[in-house]
Parts: C-alpha cells; sequence; structure tokens
C-alpha cells in the first residue's frame, strides 16, 4: 500500500502515467512532446455535474492553450462507456478524454479518492470509487511546474487564470514553486 500522505514535488519527475481514451486509442504522458507544458486535468467523472461545466469550459478554451504551447488531457477513473457517454453528453468534440485511472495511481499522484453517496444531481450514480479533482502542468521532462489538487468538486483553479499564468510565466522564464522539501534546513524569513 502506498503512503496516503505522499506528493509529487515541483521541479521533480511525475510518474509516468499511460491511459486509455474514449472512442479508442492511447494516451502516455511519457509520449507527449508539448512546447511548454502538458495540462492534465483530472475530474471526478460522468456522474458530476460540476465536472461537465468544467470541462465544457476547458473545450472552449482548448485552441487557446494549444496556442500557448500546452497539450491538454482530461481524466478519470470512470469505465470506458461512462467516458463515451462523458463526450458524447457534454459535447466534447476536440478535448481528449482519457478514462480508467487506476485509484492507486491516482494516489501517486497525491489525489483524494471519494466513495460513493448515490445518485447525483445529474441522476447519475456514481462509482463506488472515484478520484477527485486535480490539475497538473508538466513540463516536457516531466517535472511537475503546477499542482492544484482537491477534496471536493467546487472551487477548481479558473481556467482563464490558469491560461494567464501560464503566458505570464513563459514570458518571463518563472522555475516552478514550492520544491523545498527539508524545512528543517530551509531559512526563515528575514
Amino acid at each position: 500500500m502506498s503512503d496516503p500522505t505522499r506528493r509529487i514535488v515541483p521541479r521533480q519527475r511525475v510518474p509516468d502515467l499511460s491511459l486509455a481514451l474514449a472512442g479508442g486509442g492511447s494516451w502516455r504522458l511519457s509520449d507527449q512532446k508539448p512546447q511548454n507544458f502538458t495540462m492534465l486535468v483530472v475530474y471526478r467523472g460522468l456522474h458530476c455535474p460540476i465536472c461537465k461545466v468544467y470541462l465544457r469550459d476547458l473545450e472552449s478554451k482548448l485552441q487557446s492553450f494549444r496556442k500557448a504551447g500546452v497539450t491538454v488531457i482530461a481524466a478519470s477513473s470512470d469505465t470506458a462507456e461512462r467516458a463515451l457517454a462523458t463526450e458524447q453528453q457534454w459535447g466534447l468534440a476536440l478535448l481528449p478524454v482519457a478514462f480508467g485511472l487506476p485509484l492507486q495511481r491516482a494516489r501517486e499522484w497525491g489525489l483524494y479518492v471519494s466513495s460513493s453517496k448515490g445518485l447525483t444531481p445529474l441522476g447519475i450514480e456514481e462509482p463506488a470509487h472515484f478520484v477527485e479533482p486535480g490539475l497538473f502542468l508538466i513540463r516536457p521532462d516531466r517535472t511537475l511546474y503546477f499542482a492544484s489538487i482537491q477534496t471536493m468538486p467546487f472551487a477548481r483553479p479558473p481556467l482563464d487564470e490558469i491560461l494567464y499564468a501560464i503566458e505570464f510565466a513563459i514570458a518571463r522564464g518563472d522555475p516552478a514553486r514550492g520544491e523545498v522539501t527539508d524545512i528543517a534546513t530551509a531559512s526563515p524569513v528575514q
């Protein structure tokens, strides 16, 4: 069993990830060759009405992210059938949707896992267990640049702000922040 408190750390390599895509094919993080970043957006699944709004917003901004040199993928622990329904029912024609994120692998990424509470406002049954949201920006060398990991479906990073921050960071050459792992030797603020 992995350590549930494990965190991925900025400027360090993230675990590789290989997932199947809704409608066929596969996606592997180590195969990505973005100009600037790969953006991995983890969503809760077909049952989540907030995910539906968030991924539709992402779909509408996908070209802007691509222009900024960012490749984008949405992923969940849903089944193939539910992922295909997500694409079709949510109108996601451009956004690649991956499925089958193993819960153990999700934990390696620092993501939280929830258990079902039954039907959602969309009238869809939650899976027995599923992953809570996360958004990751990964550099071409597979090191973590940015992470937002949540325990609930609400208060996700606004995509307009993420896009602006990416453009700003690229222009300035800003390094990833939050890289200090040994706070015992870190200097206090003077």
